[in-house]
């Protein structure tokens, strides 16, 4: 068993099928077939189901998925620790909710990029929730996740806090004059969201009706229309509440504050590109740029 078997078998994992994991290792799909296909006689155990949606993991094959990950992230530390040198350059990978990626991160990354444009920065948006798994797999350097990171092996970071507030078209004078219509919220496993349904629950909406979107942007635009109300960082939409386009309403001082974090795996590599951004997030943080003062 190699480590080129092993990236393939976590490609045809994580995509799910054996087509899209050929696309993203830009093989042919008869080549990953035969790698997964030997992979399995060597191990002498099935490691997918395979059905019309394409393969699924068997219990043997979530086994080795672990050990795969753990694999070539080390093999991933090794070979940047043997390439770091005084003079940044190479990847990082970024990952990020979509809240912290439209409002906070733009002038962090931007003056990252001014002092070191040799490093190549990829940025990743996905709910918290979901980007913890893609940390823990070793698929992005850290991420800035919000809301509480309880996982053992991963170690957050304060980065900054956000003031919440639940938004409603600019018609709506009392929150309650809102309740028949459905709360918008990111689909998928999102803290807002879970944020968002627990203070419902505790003031006693009446209807909990849910409206899922994929986008920060068409919230918002929702929200203006009228079609529903949503709880967001107030960073995101002071400005339009300050154009009248929709109308904040605050909540009670112990719901309102939510710490965002950079998170990584502890026993992470640190390279130089990494260890530069930490630094630079703490420069930022000590200089208010991107914390919030409210």
């Amino acid at each position: 068993m190699e480590s080129g078997d092993l990236r393939v078998f976590q490609a045809v994992a994580n995509e799910g099928s054996i087509t899209k994991a050929a696309a993203k290792l830009n093989y042919v799909q008869s080549n990953v077939t035969a790698r997964i296909q030997q992979l399995e006689t060597d191990l002498q155990t099935v490691l997918f189901y395979r059905h019309n949606r394409g393969m699924t993991l068997t219990s043997s094959g979530k086994s080795l998925l672990t050990y795969a990950d753990k694999i070539l992230g080390l093999l991933e530390e090794a070979a940047q620790a043997v390439t770091s040198s005084s003079e940044p350059r190479g990847t990082l990978a970024i990952g990020s909710t979509q809240t912290s990626a439209a409002v906070r991160l733009p002038k962090l990354l931007a003056s990252y990029h001014k002092r070191y444009p040799e490093v190549e920065i990829t940025l990743t948006t996905e709910n918290s929730i979901p980007m913890e798994e893609r940390i823990l797999r070793y698929e992005v350097d850290g991420a800035f996740l919000a809301g509480p990171v309880e996982h053992e092996d991963l170690l957050a970071i304060p980065a900054f806090d956000e003031e919440m507030v639940i938004v409603s078209d600019a018609g709506v004078d009392r929150l309650m004059d809102a309740a028949p219509k459905p709360v918008l919220v990111f689909a998928g496993r999102c803290y807002y969201r879970q944020m968002m349904e627990k203070w419902l629950k505790a003031n006693a909406w009446s209807k909990l009706r849910m409206m899922e979107f994929g986008t920060l942007e068409a919230i918002i635009g929702g929200v203006e229309a009228g079609l529903g109300i949503s709880m967001l960082a107030r960073s995101v939409v002071a400005k339009k509440a300050e154009e009248g386009t929709l109308r904040i309403h605050e909540l009670p001082a112990p719901d309102r504050r939510l710490r965002t974090s950079f998170v990584m795996r502890k026993d992470a590599f640190v390279s130089r590109p990494l260890q530069l951004l930490l630094e630079e997030l703490e420069a930022a943080r000590d200089l208010n740029l991107i914390s919030n003062a409210s």
